[in-house]
């Protein structure tokens, strides 16, 4: 069996970008993005995924926060609203203005 993962949730996020707006949005979500998340209490992780998309890359992100509480702390009210920075926008053709959450039931990993 996987571990025993809590209340574990994973806020996902869409947006596309050219293949160097990628590898940009990237370092930015690695160098300037991380340390913020870091910094609020129930953060607990975060992916950055890529996938071919008709000459684009599709970049999705998922963070993983302990509890509803913890990801009100970063996104304000509006759970559902996507927040990315202005600096993080001009790396990206466009982006989803939404994000969603699902709850970890399993979680294995090698």
């Amino acid at each position: 069996m996987g571990r025993d993962t809590g209340i574990m949730i994973v806020r996902t996020w869409s947006a596309r970008a050219t293949p160097a707006g990628a590898e940009n949005y990237c370092t930015y979500f690695h160098k300037t993005l991380l340390p913020e998340l870091r910094g609020i209490p129930g953060f607990a992780g975060a992916m950055l995924l890529a996938g071919d998309l008709d000459g684009l890359v599709e970049v999705t992100a998922h963070t993983l926060w302990e509890s509803e509480e913890a990801i009100h702390a970063f996104a304000g009210d509006d759970l559902t609203a996507a927040i990315v920075e202005p600096e993080g926008l001009t790396l990206l053709s466009d982006s989803d203005a939404t994000a969603t959450h699902r709850r970890v039931l399993l979680d294995v990993r090698v």
